[in-house]
């Protein structure tokens, strides 16, 4: 009652620490979990009997077999009320003890009848009857019958040296095992000892373990920037960066398509030159033909045809393509050079590092709260601390650990007695099996005697010393059983009927707990209290706290407070309320004024110049036109081709002066083709390309910026209407998360005072160690053991003396024997004829 009330103490006191509502912010704080400390013990909370314990549940089978009854509850509730009639109620118990009464009636009859037929058995033989004729008639299966009875007794012999082995074994056990009892009990008291003592140290360890939560807070508080102001600044990324990288990535592809422009624009000038220059050279090459064709050889009937198609194929040495329609570019480029004037990826810039510094902005403006913040917890820290010196615990504790040791010095100043009395125990069933073995050894030997001395070829007249002796030894451990048996059966009924009852209304019951059910029953122990251990622990006799639910709870080393049900007294989940304890530190959080100021995405002129290059024109261009000049071929006809058949023709020709200089006009012709064509035509090729892709980036010009101006609008509203809400959410979640911390703290301290502090597993391990190991382990398993063994050994004794008498007779030496008319007159004479004294003497 002590530690209950230090304990429900405690809890008051601990009401400005422990928080009962679930984590309101929804986050679980990572990297910060706690664990009470658990003490450790020297008792075992469960016990092995080892490889005994097999032989140990066959004990256990057997008396389930032989008592096979349910327990008694109705009858035990009844004694335990004084309502039980013995004089009329007789029937219950005869019927539940039916088993053992038949058995232990069983064992009274053997007691009573072993002594009487010993006693008439001697009688018996002493007037030459019940084999104490000292004749043996011989007959044909005489041989068979030895044997048959050797076997069988020595067959008995084994299953009894087994029981006495088992005896002996069980006795000892017990003794070691009582001998153990000493220092079980000081494990146990020590346990009980080192759970009041632990208890303080719990309470400083729950409440030092608030440093965890504020530590986590302040690392938190010092990186207030990446966690706080890095949360915001990921919270815009998503709208305004791509925002941004659209309008820097159209100023750099604007700057590329001046850039473009340029190009096409030199290309252009280029092939213009290079047009006009093949048309010179194809005029001047196609006069100085039309020269040559005046050549008077031309008029010669042979040549004539000749001259006439070459004079016809030199029209088509005209320049085809003509690129002085296409207009220069420079106006174009003049104009995007002065809107490229304005750095509109500077802009862009500006409002990225407006962005970027928001974690710093953010870290400037609680530098303050910071800093009060910290106070704010460093009190509360230091007012947690404090509860234990509020706590009387330690007197509390110290009447209980009186408790404790008086309780142990009771123990053992009664333990000498009980070990004083253990060693009687000890010394009587060292006899018994030391009486049961003494017969069991006159067996063995009068076994090996008669059998190792037997010759068969002796008449029983005439057997030799060595099997005498061993029918002596035999009919010695008749005598002894007779003289004995009685004796050790009457220790094994009384130690069967103690143990049998004990293991099946206590040991068992206690195992399967239904022992704890009778004692929970209802007005039982007392019949004004519904439930006794309510009404003795907390003088409320209506709380449904039951001996079973205590022990079960106990047993997995729940605390105090859900073992003993206090809710009832103290209901942690009603009176502790999570926003009275961290009222301050949602207060401080609330004080927490974050300001950021508005971010201007582009300015005036960033816009004036987005809208300037929406309508700069180079999406207008003719790009047709240059596309279409371009793809063209540089001359009408293919100018090697043209050599080719000129160079054919002229050799056609006599030789003179006209083909001479044909042939020099195919040299020229080649001339022209590669150091003017082929150069022309890779400029019109270059100059293609370069306009197609200037055409391709510059088609939806207007569209793209148009768009691109709705999202920048879009965005700029988003900032400034709702700029501020994104702070305060950022910043109530960051104040979430340093609130979850002392929530989880305040958590871990419900589960660990309800669950875990002055954890009482130490008692159900005691209990058990009185009961479970000490009662039914160390004394009532090895005790009926004990009584099974030699009980199984003693009953065999009676098999073991019949087969005895029976063979006593084929080893010792006979009287007299039959004599048939066969054998010599001599041997007929000395069968017949006894002295007087052997005649007046018969061996029993």
């Amino acid at each position: 009652m002590a530690l209950l009330l230090g304990f429900l103490l405690l809890l008051g006191l601990c009401e400005d620490t422990v928080s009962e509502e679930p984590s309101s912010s929804g986050y679980r704080p990572d990297g910060l979990e706690f664990q009470l400390p658990p003490p450790s013990y020297q008792t075992s909370d469960s016990y092995d009997p080892g490889p005994t314990g097999f032989f140990f549940e066959i004990v256990r089978l057997f008396v389930q077999i032989v008592q096979p009854s349910a327990f008694p509850e109705d009858i035990l509730r009844k004694i335990i009320q004084k309502k039980f009639d013995l004089s009329k109620e007789y029937d219950k118990i005869i019927y539940y003890e039916i088993g053992i009464i038949i058995c232990a009636a069983l064992g009274l009859l053997f007691i009573i009848l072993m002594p009487l037929v010993g006693f008439f058995f001697c009688l018996c033989r002493c007037c030459n009857k019940c084999g104490g004729e000292m004749h043996q008639r011989q007959k044909k299966s005489g041989p068979f019958l030895k044997k048959y009875f050797t076997i069988s007794l020595l067959v008995i012999c084994v299953f009894i040296s087994i029981g006495i082995i088992y005896g002996f074994a069980a006795n000892q056990y017990m003794r070691t095992q009582v001998e153990e009892t000493r220092k079980l009990s000081e494990s146990n008291f020590n346990d009980l000892r080192t759970l009041l003592n632990v208890v303080p140290g719990q309470i400083d360890y729950i409440l030092d373990q608030f440093t965890h939560p504020k530590e986590k807070a302040f690392d938190d508080l010092d990186n207030i920037n990446s966690l706080l102001g890095g949360s915001i600044h990921e919270r815009l990324k998503p709208k305004v960066l791509p925002v941004l990288q659209d309008i820097k990535d159209f100023a750099e592809d604007m700057k590329t398509n001046r850039n473009r422009l340029v190009r096409v624009n030199t290309l252009l000038m280029d092939i213009k030159r290079s047009s006009a220059h093949l048309r010179a050279s194809l005029r001047d090459l196609k006069t100085s033909a039309e020269q040559t064709l005046l050549d008077p050889q031309c008029n010669s009937p042979v040549v004539a045809p000749t001259c006439y198609s070459i004079r016809q194929s030199l029209s088509n040495l005209d320049g085809s393509a003509d690129f002085d329609h296409l207009l220069s570019l420079d106006e174009h480029i003049t104009q995007l050079d002065g809107l490229l004037q304005t750095d509109l990826s500077g802009l862009v810039q500006k409002a990225n590092d407006s962005l970027s510094d928001i974690p710093g902005e953010v870290q400037n403006q609680t530098r303050d709260f910071i800093s009060e913040f910290k106070k704010t917890l460093n009190s509360i820290q230091s007012d947690v601390k404090n509860i234990s010196t509020k706590i009387p615990i330690q007197q509390t504790l110290s009447n209980f650990i009186r408790y404790v040791n008086n309780s142990e010095d009771n123990i053992l100043q009664y333990l000498p007695t009980v070990e004083e009395c253990e060693s009687y125990r000890w010394l009587a069933g060292l006899v018994v099996c030391c009486s049961l073995t003494l017969i069991l050894i006159f067996y063995l030997l009068g076994l090996l005697c008669g059998t190792l001395g037997y010759d068969q070829n002796a008449t029983p007249t005439r057997r030799g010393c060595v099997s005498n002796t061993g029918g002596l030894l035999l009919m010695v451990g008749v005598g002894f059983s007779f003289f004995f048996s009685w004796i050790v059966m009457t220790i094994v009924v009384l130690t069967f009927v103690t143990g049998g009852n004990v293991e099946k209304l206590v040991c068992e019951p206690y195992r399967n707990k239904k022992l704890f059910q009778v004692l929970d029953t209802p007005y039982l122990l007392n019949e004004d209290w519904k439930y006794y251990l309510s009404g003795i622990v907390f003088n409320k006799p209506d709380i449904n706290l039951t001996f079973e639910q205590v022990y079960s709870d106990c047993k997995e080393n729940k605390g105090l407070y859900a073992a003993l049900k206090l809710d009832h007294i103290y209901n942690v989940s009603e009176q502790l309320n999570i926003t009275k304890h961290t009222g301050d530190i949602n207060s401080n959080l609330e004080n927490m004024n974050i300001r950021i100021e508005d971010i201007e995405l582009l300015d005036k002129t960033g816009r004036k110049n987005l809208m300037d290059l929406r309508s700069s024109g180079i999406d207008n261009i003719d790009y047709a036109a240059y596309l279409n000049a371009t793809k063209r071929s540089p001359t009408r006809v293919n100018l090697m081709s043209f050599a080719n058949n000129l160079r054919r023709k002229a050799n056609q020709l006599p030789s003179g002066h006209l083909k001479t200089s044909l042939k020099s006009h195919v040299d020229t012709l080649i001339n022209i083709h590669q150091n003017q064509v082929i150069p022309l035509q890779n400029s019109m090729s270059a100059l293609h390309g370069q306009m197609k892709g200037l055409h391709d980036r510059t088609s939806g010009l207007k569209v793209r910026v148009s768009i691109m101006i709705f999202f920048l609008n879009s965005t700029q509203d988003f900032l400034t209407s709702q700029l501020s809400e994104v702070v305060v959410e950022e910043s109530k979640q960051f104040g979430s998360k340093i609130i979850s911390y002392f929530e989880r703290y305040l958590q871990w301290v419900k589960m660990a005072i309800t669950q875990q502090f002055a954890a009482c597993k130490p008692a159900a391990t005691a209990l058990d160690s009185a009961i479970n190991v000490f009662l039914c382990s160390y004394i009532v398993d090895p005790l009926n053991l004990f009584w099974f063994s030699v009980g199984k050994a003693t009953t065999l004794l009676l098999p073991a003396v019949i087969f005895a008498v029976k063979l006593a007779k084929y080893f010792r030496r006979m009287y007299s024997e039959d004599v048939y008319e066969d054998e010599p007159v001599n041997n007929m004479r000395h069968a017949n004829t006894r002295s007087p004294v052997e005649q007046g003497t018969q061996t029993i």
